[in-house]
């Protein structure tokens, strides 16, 4: 018969788990964190959350305690936004501004690296992982694939964990058309917003969010893409390993809004919520204290290779480009690479009447 501990030691046992609970809840409670970049309302409003205890949207495990300040001079949106948000963070909650990124990394326990001008990335990059904190990089991860290939390559050579998404990928309304069914969706159209940002790949800023939510509902092995393009849109078609199509429609001007559709087996669903930053802030505060990262390198640069594609596509006028072709060209490793097609099961072309033997013939 199975004997349970004597009461003494119940009592022991349960003020051992009590002591292990509470510390590991002060730990992090305690969680310190520091900002990179300061020209992005992410600043703000990722210290809002993390830092104002009162607000209902507070994110519990960590707070914002340093930051440092990285504008563009060259980029209206950071450079004339750059003063305000930084007055922000440090007057409204309390946050210190450092004299560098060094001074940061020095103080805080993990990093999130929100330099809205994604061609420093790969330089910042570098400097931050020396101190070997893990590392939350916002959107765009860089300003070309291949510097986002090497920051990824230069993390996992240096043991770092790292990882990057967009808020987009945990709104409740895109998590519940990516749940809808539990076979993979037929097909799916994400559309929003994508004005073009000097200086980088005229997906990466804003497109990144209908493509996530794309991938989100499709899952990843994307092979190729095909990209039609005017002044006010572009329509980007992903073909999927199985037949499968996920296609991109990218607003350049006009009227905006973010939406996804989902086409199964048995049901068509479309997107009836957004959200805001809350529930990403949620994963990535569990990603500091575990340093496990909720997206693998390969899931998050299929996404990149997805919309570098297509700027591929558009420079040669609409064609067909794979994914593996802009990840090689990368530098990416072969473990990070994406499918190389064979089991795409495309739509045959029709056969023309012409080939066809007279009816009766056979």
């Amino acid at each position: 018969m199975h004997q349970f501990p004597s009461r003494p030691i119940r009592a022991l046992l349960l003020a051992g788990w009590t002591l292990v609970l509470t510390l590991t809840h002060s730990m992090a409670e305690n969680l310190r964190i520091g900002i990179i970049g300061l020209d992005t309302s992410h600043a703000e409003q990722f210290t809002l959350r993390l830092n104002d205890t009162a607000n209902p949207n507070h994110v519990v495990g960590g707070r914002v305690v340093a930051a440092f300040p990285t504008p563009s001079p060259d980029i209206a949106e950071s450079r004339d936004r750059v003063q305000g948000f930084t007055a922000a963070v440090r007057d409204k909650y309390g946050v210190r501004i450092a004299s560098g990124i060094d001074e940061v990394c020095k103080e805080v326990d993990a990093i999130l690296l929100l330099t809205l001008d994604g061609r420093p990335r790969l330089a910042q990059m570098k400097q931050i992982l020396a101190f070997g904190k893990p590392v939350f990089m916002d959107k765009p991860v860089a300003s070309s694939l291949k510097d986002a290939v090497d920051i990824y390559k230069l993390a996992a050579a240096a043991n770092v964990p790292v990882f990057s998404a967009s808020a987009v990928r945990w709104y409740p309304g895109v998590l519940e058309v990516a749940g809808a069914e539990k076979e993979p969706a037929s097909s799916a159209i994400s559309y929003g917003p994508a004005h073009i940002m000097e200086h980088h790949p005229d997906l990466f800023f804003y497109g990144i969010h209908p493509a996530e939510s794309l991938f989100t509902v499709m899952g990843t092995g994307c092979v190729s893409v095909a990209r039609s393009t005017s002044s006010s849109a572009s329509i980007i078609t992903g073909q999927w390993e199985g037949g499968r199509i996920g296609v991109l429609h990218a607003i350049h001007e006009g009227a905006k809004a973010y939406k996804v559709i989902r086409f199964g087996k048995e049901r068509i669903v479309e997107q009836k919520s957004e959200g805001d930053y809350t529930p990403m802030l949620r994963e990535i505060v569990k990603f500091f204290q575990t340093k496990q990262p909720p997206l693998t390198p390969r899931q998050t640069l299929e996404i990149y290779a997805f919309m570098e594609a297509a700027e591929e596509s558009k420079r040669r006028g609409g064609k067909s480009i794979t994914l593996r072709e802009v990840m090689t060209k990368a530098g990416a490793p072969e473990e990070w690479l994406p499918s190389d097609g064979k089991n795409v099961t495309l739509v045959p072309k029709p056969t023309e009447k012409k080939n066809l033997p007279p009816p009766g013939s056979e």
